[in-house]
């Protein structure tokens, strides 16, 4: 090899690690010097770019990704197809490496990206590292994709099981020219004025030391009760490694193999892994349907007339509904960007069934609120409460808030954590307040429409409403 051969680009999407990156393994290992680079590119997501929360983690995840490279992290903004050749022309590289992502626009961008780079004479390479098997291969008898996720996840595990994931790289080597690119802080990825993410930081640690840590913690540690734990917003019972699935801070592949690794075969184990299956499934559900964010799978809910009803979508996203366990939750997603998996559906179901608002309005919400918040899965789950998608619960399942309040939060650990001006209420009362004695409030100093709001709407009726809604559908 000459004494400066040429270098290889290795370009980061949602691929924010080095264990288990194909892409950033293959570079490696020719030898040659190494360009680490991220594109900032939001006008290609369009609507979908990513929210504010998202944003957030992004900024940190990539000081983390720079920190453990061994070599600059260099930043730059634009559209890929544009920026790569660019890149490859003025350092002269040989290659471009990648890892591909699966939404429909970017395998657009993917093709773009390698048509401009072949003219220039740089070759290409495209890795699965997203998810647990390659899109496409996971398909019914019939050869179509499925639209039910329990024989989907149950091929998923029929078929051969996923390669092991790659070790990381014991070094790069790094290339000594300059590159003009951009400061992260340029980007203004994080909040300034006014700084809303103080319980973010709080709360989370983004990069992929952080993102190994806690599987080790939640593996070793919770998953043989991760099946109850999960439902329970309480108690530290689930993973919490979401969001840095969704930045690719650790791997599906990863978590697949440690997970079986950790233990016999339980339910708890089971539940887990049907988890990866579920973000699996709604990455499937995407590529088929692209306007999944936007459009009902089902599509006699296109004529389902929503209300529009601004002040109860207020009360709704800052915690304000009447109902513990839904303002609880949605005080959770605002504080610290992330909510517990059983309160995302009673919170969903609230806005949609309770408030009859579009569940578009919810899912764009969570969007930008969620640190975790992968387009496909948020996308795929909104439907599915609002019995609209794939395999989706029924409409007619309302979720009641106070039932669902005293079930999974029975002794209001977490209703009192994020709705303290509640905490003196008995357990009794805690998820109706507006049905305690008079004399019950007063001794736990809640004044309802004062110093808790009243319910925004009465649950039964709420309910009543949202089901002829549905039967409308059906005339």
């Amino acid at each position: 090899m000459p004494p400066n051969p040429a270098p290889t680009i290795v370009w980061f999407r949602r691929d924010l690690r080095l264990g288990d990156n194909p892409a950033l393994t293959a570079a490696v290992a020719t030898g040659r010097p190494v360009i680490p680079v991220y594109i900032h590119q939001a006008e290609t997501d369009g609507p979908w770019a990513e929210g504010g929360a998202s944003r957030w983690w992004l900024h940190h995840s990539l000081k983390a990704l720079d920190q453990s490279l061994g070599a600059p992290l260099h930043l730059l903004h634009g559209l890929a197809e544009t920026v790569l050749p660019r890149l490859a022309r003025e350092v002269e590289a040989d290659a471009v490496l990648w890892n591909r992502r699966t939404e429909p626009w970017a395998e657009r961008q993917d093709a773009a990206c390698a048509a401009a780079l072949a003219g220039l004479g740089v070759a290409t390479r495209s890795f699965d590292a997203a998810l647990l098997f390659k899109p496409d291969t996971i398909v019914s008898q019939s050869g179509q994709p499925f639209k039910v996720f329990t024989p989907f996840w149950k091929a998923c595990l029929a078929a051969p099981p996923p390669p092991p994931p790659l070790p990381p790289p014991i070094a790069l080597r790094p290339w000594s020219g300059a590159i003009a690119g951009d400061d992260l802080e340029s980007w203004r990825l994080t909040p300034h004025t006014p700084d809303w993410a103080d319980g973010l930081r709080r709360s989370w640690r983004p990069g992929e030391a952080s993102a190994q840590a806690r599987s080790s913690e939640f593996l070793g540690r919770n998953l043989p009760f991760y099946a109850v734990g999960r439902n329970r917003p309480g108690q530290d019972g689930t993973s919490r490694l979401s969001p840095h699935l969704h930045f690719g801070e650790i791997s599906p592949r990863q978590l697949f193999h440690a997970a079986r690794a950790a233990g016999e075969p339980g339910e708890g184990r089971d539940r887990f892994l049907a988890e990866l299956g579920w973000r699996e499934f709604s990455a499937q559900l995407l590529r088929q349907f692209p306007d999944l964010p936007q459009r009902p799978l089902r599509p006699e809910f296109e004529r389902l007339v929503w209300r529009d009803d601004p002040d109860g979508v207020a009360a709704w996203r800052h915690g304000g509904t009447g109902y513990p366990i839904v303002d609880a939750g949605m005080r959770q997603l605002w504080a610290t960007g992330w909510m517990h998996n059983r309160i995302r559906m009673v919170t969903a179901s609230f806005l949609v069934k309770d408030l009859l608002v579009s569940w578009r309005v919810g899912e764009a919400w969570f969007r930008d609120t969620l640190v975790d918040a992968d387009l496909a899965s948020n996308a795929a789950s909104w439907q599915w409460v609002a019995g609209c998608g794939a395999d989706a619960s029924p409409f007619f399942r309302v979720f009641n808030p106070v039932l669902q309040g005293e079930k999974f939060d029975a002794d209001g650990a977490y209703v009192r954590e994020w709705c303290p001006e509640l905490a003196g209420l008995p357990d009794r009362w805690l998820h109706q307040p507006w049905r305690a004695p008079a004399q019950v409030l007063r001794q736990a100093g809640v004044t309802l429409g004062k110093t808790y709001p009243l319910p925004l709407v009465d649950h039964d009726q709420a309910r009543k409403r949202a089901l002829a809604a549905f039967a409308g559908l059906k005339a």
